[in-house]
């Protein structure tokens, strides 16, 4: 499978994910880790609200999962990380130091964005890893359920 297909498909999964955040009240984003060969490690969504924990983003949470199975350590040479909206500081920084190959987001985010946007922390140059980043991939899709969960809890 090409990567650009599966990125798509691993993205269309990422929005299946982030549905579950909805149960919890939680920001609808969802992730996920997949290693060279396209098979998913790992899937999670937001869960800082049941959880009660600010680190519970559903990009921490994929890239513990995933480390937890792939079979060196605390290393995901060779994985993807998936994710519906653009990586905050504390995300990106994590998928630097888990040493990910590629960085996939969905949605842009203009007021935490960390891979590109605001920020980008995945390519500064003074770190030592640096993964690849593919922005855009299923933006409005991704944006649009992000907009449909805030439509009725913010003003305006």
């Amino acid at each position: 499978m090409l990567p650009a297909r599966r990125d798509t498909d691993a993205m269309r999964r990422a929005i299946q994910v982030a549905q579950r955040a909805w149960v919890h009240d939680d920001v609808p984003v969802g992730a996920l880790v997949f290693d060279a060969a396209g098979d998913v490690l790992a899937e999670a969504c937001n869960r800082r609200e049941v959880d009660g924990d600010p680190t519970a983003h559903a990009e921490v949470l994929a890239l513990r999962a995933a480390a937890a199975v792939h079979g060196d350590g605390w290393r995901l040479t060779g994985c993807t990380l998936v994710a519906t909206l653009e990586p905050c500081t504390m995300c990106a920084g994590a998928a630097v130091l888990a040493r990910v190959e590629r960085v996939v987001f969905g949605a842009p985010d203009d007021k935490a964005g960390a891979v590109g946007g605001l920020w980008d922390v995945v390519r500064d140059p003074r770190l030592p890893h640096r993964p690849e980043v593919v922005a855009g991939v299923l933006a409005d899709e991704c944006g649009q359920q992000l907009r449909a969960f805030f439509a009725g809890r913010r003003p305006g």
